[in-house]
């Protein structure tokens, strides 16, 4: 493995095509911004529902390119006041090479976004929550709510997955976390998807997705748990995958260094 070109590895956006130096490697270092409501919020003014999202390898800010269409979408619904955005941030570095080991990111971020979730149970009890995340950030997220107490597991309502590396792995799935609650989007030919870390163009396509169904999704799980009460649920696989382009499978120029990694 040659590290040097690891770092040039699945760099991945949605909203732009990629940029190419002169040496034929793609960089990707676009947009984003970034969203604190949760760390900077107080009990006293806590908003209905709280949207955790963690960003894809090496996408700025905390929220990556994909992380601002979903709360755009929440908030037109919700109001500014009545939805909190958190992206994840501190540990979580989002660098290239955590998506080689064993659970798809580092140990670290896994704390970090554990740690988002228990700060909204302890700060907003009341608080129906919701995820999502993008590439390394859907396995970042899946691990998470896999881990995270069960008391506040059910308090997720829903989570959205966009180009999951660990979806063949965890068979479509968020272990330990109810189907229903659970919407993958992988669109045909996103190698990610298949067991490989390499990146081809459909795993560059999902912003229409973030911009539609997966807020759509979203807020019809939030209105099932805070309308029925319900706590819990069974677990397993959705089977669902998003409407994206298929794109042609190609792979970047890049890509056959990273070779496949079945976990």
């Amino acid at each position: 493995m040659k590290f040097p070109i690891v770092t040039a590895l699945l760099a991945a956006t949605a909203s732009a095509l990629p940029a190419t130096d002169n040496t034929g490697i793609e960089v990707r270092q676009f947009g984003g911004s970034t969203r604190n409501d949760l760390s900077n919020g107080n009990s006293g003014s806590c908003p209905g529902v709280i949207f955790v999202y963690a960003r894809g390898s090496t996408e700025t800010g905390n929220l990556g390119t994909l992380g601002p269409s979903i709360a755009s979408k929440l908030e037109a619904k919700y109001g500014r006041n009545g939805v909190w955005i958190q992206g994840v941030g501190g540990a979580y570095r989002a660098t290239l090479g955590d998506n080689a080991l064993p659970r798809g990111t580092s140990t670290a971020a896994i704390r970090e976004m554990l740690g988002l979730f228990n700060t909204a149970n302890q700060k907003c009890p009341s608080a129906t929550l919701i995820a999502g995340g993008y590439s390394q950030g859907a396995a970042l997220a899946a691990a998470s709510v896999t881990d995270v107490d069960a008391s506040i597991r059910n308090k997720i309502a829903g989570v959205v997955l966009f180009g999951y590396t660990k979806n063949q792995q965890n068979r479509g799935q968020i272990p330990n976390y109810p189907a229903e609650r659970t919407k993958v989007f992988c669109n045909t030919g996103d190698l990610v998807c298949t067991g490989s870390l390499v990146v081809a163009g459909p795993h560059l396509m999902y912003q229409s997705d973030a911009a539609g169904p997966a807020p759509q999704f979203l807020i019809q799980r939030v209105e099932a748990l805070q309308g029925s009460g319900q706590q819990g649920g069974s677990t397993g696989s959705t089977g669902a995958t998003g409407s994206g382009s298929t794109g042609s499978g190609s792979t970047s120029p890049w890509g056959s260094w990273f070779g496949r990694f079945g976990n």
